[in-house]
C-alpha cells in the first residue's frame, strides 16, 4: 500500500481483520496495560485528549496538536448534516 488514497476496500477489510488479530493474541495483562498506556492519547503527540461535542457528534480533540478524531461512524454521522463542510473549515481554522 503506496499511499492511503490507492488502498482498496478489500485491503482495508484484510488490515482490519489483520489487526483484529493481532488484538486478539495479546495475552490478559497485556492486552490492559496496552489499552491503559494508549486509551484517549493523541496518536500525534501523545497528550490526554478531550472528548467535545462537535455539531452533535462527540468527537476525540487534542488541545495541544489540534488533532481531531473520529470513533467508527461518527464521520458518517457529521456528513449527513447539511453544511458539515463549513464547519469543518470552521473547527480547524481555515
Amino acid at each position: 500500500m503506496s499511499n492511503a488514497s490507492d488502498v482498496t476496500h478489500e485491503e482495508i477489510v484484510a488490515l482490519r481483520a489483520q489487526r483484529q488479530a493481532d488484538g486478539d493474541s495479546l495475552q490478559g495483562e497485556e492486552r490492559e496495560r496496552q489499552r491503559t498506556l494508549h486509551w484517549m492519547r493523541c496518536c500525534k503527540c501523545g497528550t490526554q485528549m478531550d472528548e467535545i461535542v462537535f455539531r452533535g457528534v462527540r468527537v476525540d480533540k487534542c488541545l495541544r496538536c489540534g488533532g481531531i478524531y473520529l470513533d467508527d461512524g461518527e464521520l458518517e454521522q457529521l456528513v449527513g448534516k447539511p453544511g458539515w463542510i463549513e464547519a469543518l473549515r470552521s473547527f480547524f481554522g481555515s
